[in-house]
């Protein structure tokens, strides 16, 4: 199989880079000054063995392919807000001997939260979710780092919404020799929502950085919280920290790489000044559920605007101390409290 990372920033590239590493055939999709880095100098992959360069074929969009193969595989790996643009330009896209990507082709969504596989269910027939546990870093155009050892990831794979099926057993084998583990399951979205979860945290790191201090874990767990109360009240099914742990051990060790920068995928978003942000998609999907089922989420509620706020207007990620967060937590916590 031939697969096709669309987006090839922190997760995709290292995808990319690790099954390219391996043998397997790869095209990354990249747009502006990381397109031109990757097309001129090649895919420069940081992981603890050293800085590996994978001279691979660099596209903008499906046109400069020409009539897609019935054998590959999309790899969605673009932030949420870049999903529905990415699965319009992609769905329509020719297949040879007939018909479109859209209708014939595998689509997996290598992302954050669970709402890129509800869009793409609306356009391709073929979908797969991924609870990506992938520590990863896109700064710098042409470059990405993943710090993971001895595995570079665990990729929890199965269909969307349910189900497992030999494609997926034939990406997972390509994974697992790839640097990731990859167990493929039924139930990929209790995973997925478990990693929701954890996810909550992006916001508050890029707003207030690394969360490493006694103020910010107790913030986080409060966060995380509030969207555990919300995923109850809706009935919604999630992986148990015991579980989660009995799957991940200590398979995955973070080594520092050098002139690597850490943080989490919101932090780069606003370190890279993108403009955007997925917060809409963590912070918000528990708004979300709340408002759908009667859960006030005052914690995660202002995280999503706060969030918008740093990146719509280019904050320097991590500006806000958390003595300020902390009160403004407070202000909105008294805000939605019937007493």
């Amino acid at each position: 199989m031939r697969y096709i990372i669309i987006g090839a920033g922190a997760v995709g590239g290292v995808i990319g880079g690790r099954l390219a590493g391996s043998g397997h055939e790869v095209v990354l999709v990249a747009r502006g000054a990381h397109h031109e880095a990757l097309r001129d100098h090649g895919l420069r992959l940081r992981v603890p063995e050293g800085e590996l360069t994978h001279r691979l074929p660099v596209v903008e969009g499906p046109a400069a392919l020409g009539e897609l193969r019935p054998d590959d595989v999309l790899v969605l790996a673009v932030k949420t807000q870049d999903s529905l643009a990415a699965l319009q330009t992609w769905g329509p896209a020719p297949v040879a001997g007939g018909g479109t990507a859209a209708e014939r082709l595998p689509l997996v969504c290598a992302q954050n939260g669970v709402e890129s596989q509800r869009l793409a269910l609306r356009h391709f027939r073929q979908v797969y979710g991924v609870c990506v546990w992938l520590p990863s870093t896109y700064v710098e155009p042409g470059i990405v780092s993943a710090a993971g050892s001895p595995l570079t990831g665990i990729l929890h794979l199965g269909r969307h919404p349910h189900g497992t099926d030999e494609t997926a057993r034939l990406i997972a084998a390509d994974l697992e020799k790839s640097h990731f583990e990859a167990p493929v399951v039924a139930d990929v979205a209790r995973w997925q929502y478990a990693k929701l979860l954890a996810n909550l945290g992006n916001a508050l790191e890029a707003v207030t950085g690394p969360v490493d201090t006694e103020d910010a874990a107790a913030l986080f767990q409060r966060v995380r919280a509030e969207g555990a109360a919300v995923l109850d009240a809706a009935g919604i099914a999630y992986a148990s920290a015991e579980e989660q742990q009995a799957a991940r051990g200590d398979k995955i060790t973070l080594v520092p790489l050098a002139g690597t920068p850490r943080g989490g995928s919101s932090w780069q978003s606003l370190t890279r000044g993108t403009g955007t942000i997925e917060a809409d998609y963590l912070n918000g999907e528990i708004t979300l559920l709340g408002r759908l089922h009667g859960v006030p989420t005052p914690l995660n509620d202002l995280l999503q605007r706060l969030a918008n706020t740093f990146a719509r207007e280019r904050r320097a990620a991590g500006s806000m101390p958390v003595g300020e967060l902390v009160g403004l937590v407070e202000e909105a916590v008294g805000a939605t409290d019937p007493a």
